[in-house]
């Protein structure tokens, strides 16, 4: 594996929530200086292809990859997937599923938005591309447009917030379903921002023992939104249950404040998935000199 640049293994293009393209995201990733970059957009693998099509011009590695959405009662858990099959029937019916739930509670959101607003379902089309998983940030982004928020974090603390009285839970598998899959898949399963919350909302000791049970790989440790308390609690959990731990920026363009490779994941631990991922290939790792 070569060393050059660091790895930032949490990125989303606009297949996703994202604002880039997969190619400008790794155009994107080269810019900053990145040595490797992990494509992982929510419950869907639509852009690997461009996104490997861009990475084989360029000196760097790309790491496959996709966030699925979890439950733990109402409590949503992400998990990164590294290196899955894309083909597998388990992982793509169970996607499906999902973005289909995401797409229809989205516009169940914007039908009671626009009882007391003036947005429409096609002001929110216009905030994706073909084939993108459409969900809150798509909302947010026409609310944006339509200037009724001032920009995504505004919505998402606004009229996007559960507060507001117009936003609902969406299906998703359990957190215990997701690392399995996951392992059906291929692939090496991460949780992402387990810390968020802080100390006190990061997974019971007894949940992650289930999941370290199930194939759970690591935990995303270094991330903005985990909370100093939080991060310090991921911490005990990864030494507990020997555990990896990896570093990201969870990049969205200018869908977020995050910037590429403000957290990064350590070369064993790159190395590491790259060996334990069977499900599909990573561009760019014969670089390695």
């Amino acid at each position: 594996m070569r060393s050059a640049g660091g790895a930032d293994l949490h990125t989303h293009s606009a297949v996703s929530d994202g604002t880039e393209s997969p190619a400008d995201l790794i155009r994107a990733a080269v810019a900053a200086g990145l040595g490797t970059v992990a494509l992982t957009d929510h419950d869907t693998t639509a852009g690997w292809g461009e996104a490997r099509e861009e990475a084989g011009r360029h000196d760097i590695v790309l790491i496959p990859g996709l966030e699925l959405s979890t439950l733990l009662g109402f409590r949503s858990v992400h998990m990164l997937g590294y290196l899955v099959d894309p083909q597998n029937s388990g992982l793509v019916a169970e996607t499906e599923r999902i973005r289909t739930a995401r797409r229809e509670r989205a516009q169940r959101i914007v039908d009671r938005l626009s009882r007391d607003h003036d947005i429409q379902w096609s002001d929110v089309v216009a905030q994706t591309m073909p084939g993108t998983t459409v969900g809150r940030p798509h909302i947010a982004d026409a609310l944006v447009a339509l200037g009724l928020e001032s920009d995504r974090s505004a919505a998402f603390a606004g009229l996007l917030h559960p507060r507001a009285g117009y936003v609902e839970p969406h299906y998703a598998p359990t957190p215990l379903q997701g690392v399995r899959l996951i392992r059906a898949a291929g692939g090496v399963p991460v949780l992402a921002h387990p810390g968020a919350s802080g100390r006190d909302r990061v997974l019971p000791e007894d949940v992650v023992g289930e999941l370290v049970e199930a194939g759970l790989f690591g935990l995303e440790l270094y991330h903005r939104e985990n909370t100093p308390d939080g991060r310090e609690r991921v911490a005990e959990l990864a030494r507990r249950f020997d555990l990896a731990v990896t570093g990201s920026s969870d990049y969205h363009g200018t869908g977020k404040p995050n910037r590429l490779g403000e957290h990064t994941t350590a070369p064993a631990v790159v190395e590491q998935i790259l060996e334990l991922g069977t499900g599909t290939a990573p561009v760019g790792a014969a670089l390695a000199g």
